[in-house]
């Protein structure tokens, strides 16, 4: 199925060829400040490179792996959070729903709505979606073939709204494991515009017993691989002190790491030139 470049958010159009644009920020809302603070340090480095961004927060984790888990400050707190983050550096949004219901109160604040990967089969929460008016990205689930997304982008097509975009974040191996299979990026590419996730598709799931585990040193190899075979975008959470993180500590980037994949990424995207649906 063709699909014809459309404005993911004000001032970033995919599906022309150029640079990867970035989806970066913490995995959660830790505080507002701590948000804010984020933000600031993913405007300037894509304002020293050149890039476009989008910024990135959850405002609630409803999958974390104990119940005990940091989930975030729930729907209002945080999209008052995220609304002042928009407002303060004129900075794009991203956030992920998790029930049907959420998507049209989060449209208000959010340019993309994000469906999480575990979600990326439920017919109503990509409906909701959909007829948010948001542009959605959904996350492919770690059980499922590329050539299998059509039919969730399908789904959000349905309700007349085309700017969908699909996210690779590996799939399962064995138990505690992901892979990343290059292919996927092109074939699920025939049918929409992709994102690499450098991020989630490094972790290991469960792998801690009560948390997820992760392997965030082969993030510039899964990154410059995804970025050589052609993408239209590039997700990465960073955190100023991963290590700390509430949430994906062993995943996140801190900001001079950051800083150094967009440099590569940009070289990579140079050198390949345009890449066209």
């Amino acid at each position: 199925m063709e699909w014809s470049p459309f404005d993911i958010a004000p001032g970033i159009t995919v599906g022309e060829g150029s640079t990867p644009f970035f989806i970066a920020g913490p995995c959660v809302i830790e505080s507002a400040d701590f948000a804010l603070g984020v933000a600031e340090t993913v405007k300037a480095v894509a304002e020293r490179m050149g890039v476009r961004a989008i910024f990135k927060a959850s405002f609630d984790k409803a999958n974390r792996s104990s119940v005990a888990s940091f989930r975030g400050p729930g729907l209002e707190e945080g999209l008052e959070v995220l609304a002042a983050v928009k407002d303060a550096t004129g900075l794009a949004i991203l956030t992920d729903v998790h029930e049907p219901a959420q998507a049209k109160r989060v449209a208000e604040v959010a340019d993309v709505i994000q469906v999480p990967a575990f979600l990326c089969r439920q017919t109503d929460i990509l409906i909701a979606c959909g007829e948010s008016g948001a542009s959605v990205n959904i996350k492919k689930g770690q059980f499922m073939a590329p050539e299998d997304m059509l039919n969730a982008v399908d789904k959000v097509r349905s309700t007349g709204n085309d700017r969908v975009t699909l996210t690779e974040r590996g799939v399962s191996y064995g138990y505690h494991n992901l892979v990343v299979d290059m292919r996927a990026l092109p074939i699920m590419r025939r049918f929409a515009p992709v994102v690499f996730d450098a991020t989630h598709s490094l972790q290991l799931p469960g792998g801690l017993g009560h948390s997820t585990g992760g392997a965030r040193e082969f993030h510039p190899y899964l990154t410059r691989a995804a970025a050589a075979v052609g993408v239209d975008g590039i997700f990465v959470e960073v955190h100023p002190q991963p290590s700390e993180a509430l949430s994906d500590a062993t995943t996140q980037l801190d900001p001079a790491e950051f800083a150094r994949l967009v440099t590569q990424v940009v070289a990579i995207s140079n050198a390949l030139g345009e890449v066209e649906p």
